[in-house]
């Protein structure tokens, strides 16, 4: 096995410089790092995660906190994550979070006892006031697709509001007045920042909000799209377009209205939230919103390895912003 001491003979330097340059901290020359990582790159060494961790009392672990990886969202989510983690020669730790907020205190507590002192985590349950409380503790730990201002510099947040103004605006532009909104049941705060910012689109152009022209899932997947237009269609309210919280939600939409004989986008145009992959497998291809979290990720991971540097951020902004696919699921409305 290729040890640090083999390349820093090789390359006629000393260990401490190896290491310096494998971890990409402290002072080496340009020169001298080119010749290092050279020397590195042709013997195939690689560094012992293990061993840097008890010299240093923490590991080169980045730890990723989620609800459940298994759905596509998340997934891509950690994919993001893991891409930065490669580039700083750090590993990930990848822990589910599913269903209080006990269970997501839990896996931060795990891996902290792996020594994580970068942590990314997507909480669906802790109050703002816990997270803060976390964040005291743990200097590198950054919350993506959450927004606290009192963090704010620990946050890597979506503009929802904004997201859904847009696609409310492209289908007010194609004459669309009595438009439906798929939601979810539970209580999350993107799922009402996006009701919001509909509302602001409806009453930015003049027209009229209908509580009753919101359906709810009991769950965020296709099922709960299913159910939620269900109750819209049962109720016998009338409206030519939906706009959904997310693209499962949307394409469970398109299955119930194919099911009952309504055409999409012929009689219902439909917009999801997302650009998840699977919104151009389904038929018609889904037009949607397309939400950057694979990038929110990779820069959440950075952001996270910088502050258990004690990297300061402060004044950083870490706001990103979706924009609109169009594809063929909406059509302009016709009397």
């Amino acid at each position: 096995m290729i040890t640090i001491k083999d390349v820093a003979r090789v390359a006629g330097v000393s260990t401490s410089t190896v290491s310096r340059v494998v971890r990409k901290q402290g002072k080496v020359g340009k020169t001298c790092r080119a010749k290092v990582q050279k020397v590195i790159d042709e013997l195939g060494y690689r560094p012992n995660i293990n061993a840097q961790a008890l010299v240093s009392k923490k590991s080169n672990s980045l730890g990723v906190v989620i609800p459940k990886v298994s759905m596509p969202f998340f997934g891509t989510l950690a994919c993001g994550a893991e891409e930065a983690t490669i580039e700083n020669n750090f590993r990930v730790l990848i822990s589910n979070a599913h269903g209080s907020e006990q269970a997501e205190l839990d896996a931060i507590d795990s891996l902290l006892q792996h020594r994580c002192g970068a942590i990314v985590f997507h909480s669906m349950h802790c109050s703002d006031d816990t997270l803060c409380e976390l964040a005291e503790k743990i200097p590198g730990l950054v919350f993506i697709n959450r927004l606290i201002p009192k963090m704010a510099h620990r946050c890597v947040w979506l503009d929802n509001n904004m997201g859904a103004q847009e696609a409310a605006k492209h289908l007010i532009s194609n004459d669309h007045k009595n438009i439906a909104v798929i939601s979810r049941k539970d209580v999350n705060p993107d799922a009402q920042i996006r009701l919001d910012g509909f509302r602001t689109a409806l009453n930015n152009a003049g027209l009229p909000f209908d509580n009753e022209l919101i359906g709810f899932g009991t769950t965020a997947d296709m099922d709960g799209g299913k159910e939620a237009v269900s109750e819209l269609l049962d109720s016998g309210k009338k409206f030519t377009a939906i706009l959904s919280y997310n693209d499962n939600m949307a394409i469970g939409v398109v299955h119930e209205l194919d099911s009952r004989g309504i055409r999409v986008p012929e009689d219902i145009s439909v917009i999801g939230f997302d650009d998840l992959l699977i919104s151009v497998a389904c038929i018609p291809e889904l037009t949607t919103m397309h939400y950057p979290v694979r990038e929110m990720a990779h820069y959440a991971a950075n952001l996270a390895i910088e502050l258990a540097d004690n990297e300061s951020s402060s004044g950083k902004t870490h706001l990103f912003m979706p924009h609109f696919i169009e594809r063929d699921s909406v059509n302009r409305y016709s009397a």
